[in-house]
């Protein structure tokens, strides 16, 4: 959405965001698979397990991210209003900057991502990974980068959702109204919506049945059944424990997507609304 932040007028539409964060969905999901082929790789993410040249003491993981970071501030990834860096003290933009229209008020103060790395470190790859170490360091960071990037992106776009409620007619009031009260609580609930959130997570759980399926362990005859069955490998039924999907070896395990996003990617999501929008009148 980078592009098209050039051209708005406006914050987008709740119907427009939608459409962006549903993209965002597959970027997640095929980045978590990507990482899911290397092993858990611990050494990663431990402070002084590398010895770097440069006398460098934290995790390969945190150095990999600054070096690649560094690269991207150059080209001026990190001035677009949906983009936050993960780390400090970056270069300047080596091209002139971009005007981008004046949809957030303050869109680079509110930045979660220490938050997203830990719950990314600790709770994430555990689970989409197998433990041991398979030394494919590079490789391994290079995914984990993809996956810190998008989960930023996808929680940092509620500040947009954010915006767009607050300019709704029908709560711009109420929102003003808990705003000048610092009513952190009443502007959860004004923001939540439990249906949406529902069926986001059952999308989601159909996304990653059908996207993790290893076709090369389906046994599909000529006509791209499973097992000569007259059922199509894309085929969802209410559980795939029931049926011949089950022979289908999973590259991730589809509760964890869900779970990730039930626990931590909503809720961290709506942490960054609600700090939008008490920092929106000021």
């Amino acid at each position: 959405m980078s592009r098209n932040l050039l051209i708005l007028g406006a914050a987008p539409n709740l119907s427009e965001l939608r459409n962006t964060l549903v993209r965002l969905e597959d970027t997640i999901i095929f980045a978590l698979i990507e990482r899911s082929q290397f092993k858990h790789n611990n050494s990663i993410y431990k402070a002084n397990k590398m010895n770097f040249r440069d006398g460098y003491t934290g995790s390969f993981l945190s150095w990999f991210l600054k070096e690649v970071e560094s690269v991207h501030a150059k080209v001026r990834r990190y001035q677009s209003p949906d983009e936050y860096p993960f780390t400090n003290n970056l270069p300047e933009p080596v091209l002139p900057p971009l005007e981008y229209p004046p949809v957030l008020v303050d869109p680079q103060e509110i930045n979660i991502n220490d938050e997203i790395f830990d719950v990314y470190v600790n709770t994430v790859i555990p689970g989409i990974t197998t433990q041991g170490d398979d030394t494919n360091y590079g490789s391994s960071a290079t995914r984990d980068i993809e996956c810190l990037q998008a989960l930023s992106r996808r929680i940092h776009y509620g500040k947009f959702v954010a915006e767009s409620k607050f300019q709704d007619p029908d709560c711009h009031d109420e929102y003003v109204r808990l705003i000048k009260e610092k009513n952190r609580d009443r502007l959860m609930e004004l923001l939540t919506n439990s249906r949406v959130e529902e069926l986001l997570l059952k999308r989601l759980k159909a996304k990653a049945l059908i996207y993790g399926q290893d076709l090369s362990s389906a046994g599909l005859d000529g006509n791209g059944n499973i097992n000569g069955s007259s059922q199509p490998l894309i085929g969802l039924r209410s559980s795939p424990s029931d049926t011949a999907e089950e022979k289908i070896k999973s590259r991730v395990d589809y509760d964890l997507v869900v779970s990730l996003y039930r626990d931590y990617v909503i809720p961290l999501t709506k942490e960054v609304e609600v700090e939008y929008l008490l920092h929106r009148l000021d």
